[in-house]
């Protein structure tokens, strides 16, 4: 599968697939840079993702565990980037699997071939785009299907064909999308339909009996793995076969051979090695959907994810042509989102009262679902509703959350549409997932903006501007959680020749970081000028004395930018980095002082050096440096030699850079601040 980046430069959309059919592809279609999956995190990274098996599939991404619970390998890697250093993410992205039977490492040469082809396929992108011909995802993704073996000859083809006859049993083959393109009689009479029927069709679409998940659960086993799969199922009312499938990347073989005696009822839990059950309600696909549907609303953090993910997986899956989202705010419907619809649809429905006599807010009031099958069911029920070209069939849904409605969501059909009980038992199941996600997205988005609000007012608006000094400041939310936490900095003008810096980290994630952090800014801005012992000392005593339950650390600086000098203490900050005019960049450990918030008596001791022209100090959080499972002195120490490195440059530039290498190096989980100060000689 092969991805690439869409106008927004936040969404991945797939633009080519080989080996499964689009259908397989459909849940993967749109993948936001910040979804957990494996392709994300190859971008986000910069780096190549492998998964070596099913249990480190399930152990590091639950939702594609959860969907596709069947043997297979997988790498995913970026496409390189125009030029190494560039803040943008990499144009796309390569996703390979492999059969169950590969080895559970990368072999180095496979490594070396895998990004031996995103060279190419980058390099191919660009000159494309260079010669004025920039190539775009397609609105459905190519389908590049694989070669096929030589055509026999007639000679060949009757010996095949005789060949097949003779089998005991019944044959059959089906293509990747699942149909059938092959059966013989006796696989037809086997299967109890004539051949007319089953070639070209889906199994499960041309035998009710079929149709199960638990038997296209198989199919879809074999075409991920390519692993050959058995199974018994039974023909109502008595017949007993066993179905041997056997894949390849064109497509299954399968053997059909009658079960002479039923065998006694497995012991366990039921459809644990016995016969398939009889037909279920529902269409075994339109179940898979709804559990991958499942699965990645789990996910869902903002309202805005909740309609993409939505749109992504049912539109396609349900064979809708469009859909839209509502959501009941101060007694009016708010239209959420739409996939499909005209642009003007959000000016003709958004803001309808409740009270208006629609089929939108007739299943709020009521509770119950609404199906029209063609245009004149609908405009008999409604002689006013607005019908948008291009649709001819209708499912309005109310979405119900904690007993209460929420909003509505709406499908529309291409073509009239027979909404049969096991399909309308689906669809409702499916409007209650998307409620519960809608609801939880909606606080989430609530919380979220009262924290922001409250970080952005906390945080300094503008840094003030002192001769002699240049500044540079960075902050960046967490990408995980609320995204909003307490880490913070300041700079403090005493007069033209003094200056305080101060950095800090709350911990948390959370408002009540974000309160505290305040709390130790003003603090801090109280006793800015005494000595920088003393400034830590009041501020630990004050925060003690509030007993919030969290802890802050904290870094202090005294800029004498007359006398040419800095003097520094630490509350269990990472030391800061200096870089001195044609000198090494140097680490300082400076005396270690005691979290702010535990002991209301800790003292702390401040370490004077020298701050010439010319000279650079980097004031950070740990999110800058830390990365999972390594040692911080280590991430420190190669953040001082990529600063090392770095060209003298504008501050500004310099502080983007730092971040960019930051968020190369490893994932990054916390807030990050930032706070370069660089000494220059008075006018």
């Amino acid at each position: 599968m092969l991805y690439l980046l869409g106008p927004d430069e936040r969404v991945l959309h797939l633009a080519l697939v080989s080996g499964v059919s689009r259908e397989f592809a459909a849940p993967w279609s749109r993948v936001g840079l910040d979804d957990l999956i494996p392709v994300a995190d190859a971008l986000r990274n910069d780096r190549l993702v492998w998964l070596g098996g099913r249990e480190e599939t399930a152990r590091r991404y639950p939702r594609l565990g959860l969907v596709l619970p069947y043997e297979f390998t997988l790498a995913a890697a970026p496409l390189p980037r125009r030029t190494p250093d560039s803040a943008a993410p990499p144009p796309g992205g390569l996703v390979l699997l492999w059969s169950g039977a590969h080895p559970p490492d990368l072999a180095p040469a496979e490594r070396d071939a895998i990004e031996g082809a995103c060279r190419h396929l980058a390099d191919t992108l660009r000159q494309a785009a260079d010669a004025g011909h920039p190539f775009h995802p397609p609105a459905t993704p190519v389908l590049m299907r694989p070669p096929l073996p030589a055509t026999p000859g007639p000679v060949e083809a009757a010996a095949v064909s005789a060949f097949v006859r003779r089998l005991p049993g019944g044959s059959c083959a089906l293509d990747t999308n699942g149909k059938i393109t092959f059966a013989t009689p006796g696989a037809a009479d086997l299967l109890g339909a004539p051949l007319s029927d089953l070639l070209g069709a889906l199994p499960w679409e041309a035998l009710p009996w079929m149709d199960t998940p638990v038997i296209e659960d198989h199919y879809r086993a074999a075409v991920i793995s390519r692993l050959p799969r058995s199974f018994t199922a039974l023909r109502p009312p008595d017949h007993l076969l066993h179905f041997d499938l056997h894949p390849d990347d064109s497509g299954i073989s399968v053997r059909i051979r009658p079960v002479e005696e039923l065998p006694a009822p497995p012991e366990g839990p039921p459809g644990e090695g016995g016969p398939v059950a009889a037909a279920l309600p529902s269409r075994a696909t339109a179940l898979y959907q709804l559990m991958h549907l499942a699965a990645t609303l789990t996910e869902a953090a903002h309202t805005q994810d909740v309609v993409e993910q939505a749109a992504d997986q049912l539109v396609p899956a349900l064979g809708a042509q469009a859909m839209a989202l509502f959501a009941v705010e101060e007694q009016r419907l708010r239209l959420v989102g739409h996939r499909g619809y005209a642009a003007d649809f959000t000016t003709r429905h958004d803001g309808r009262p409740l009270t208006s006599d629609t089929a939108v807010t007739r299943v709020l009031r009521t509770g119950s679902p609404l199906f029209y099958g063609d245009p004149d069911e609908l405009l008999a029920a409604y002689p006013s509703a607005d019908v948008e070209p291009d649709t001819a069939a209708w499912a309005f849904l109310p979405l119900i959350a904690s007993g209460r409605p929420i909003g509505s969501l709406v499908l529309a059909y291409a073509r009239p549409h027979t909404f049969a009980p096991g399909e309308r038992a689906v669809l409702t199941s499916i409007a209650g997932l998307v409620a519960q996600a809608l609801d939880r997205a909606r606080l989430y988005d609530a919380t979220h903006q009262l924290a922001r609000s409250l970080q952005t007012a906390l945080l300094p608006r503008a840094l003030p501007d002192v001769p002699s000094l240049e500044v540079a400041a960075r902050y960046l939310p967490a990408t995980q959680g609320l995204d909003v936490g307490g880490d913070f900095y300041d700079l403090i003008r005493i007069d033209d020749t003094t200056v305080a810096a101060a950095i800090g980290d709350v911990q948390g994630h959370n408002v009540n970081a974000a309160a505290l952090m305040g709390q130790v800014r003003t603090a801090v801005h109280a006793t800015a000028g005494a000595p920088p012992g003393e400034v830590l000392a009041r501020t630990n005593r004050l925060l003690t004395d509030l007993d919030p339950g969290l802890f802050t650390s904290c870094l202090y600086v005294h800029l004498d930018l007359a006398r040419q000098s800095a003097c520094l203490a630490t509350a269990g900050h990472p030391p800061p980095i200096r870089r001195r005019p044609g000198g090494p960049v140097e680490v300082l450990h400076l005396s270690p002082g005691l979290l702010l918030g535990i002991d209301p008596v800790a003292t702390y001791t401040a370490t004077e050096i020298p701050f010439t022209p010319g000279t650079l100090l980097a004031l950070y959080t740990d999110g800058l440096v830390e990365s999972p499972g390594r040692d911080l002195d280590d991430s420190i120490a190669d953040t001082a030699a990529h600063l090392a490195r770095a060209h003298d440059q504008p501050l500004d530039a310099l502080a983007d850079d730092l971040i960019r290498y930051a968020r190369r190096a490893a994932p990054r989980t916390d807030d990050i601040a930032l706070l370069l100060l660089r000494s220059r000689p008075r006018a």
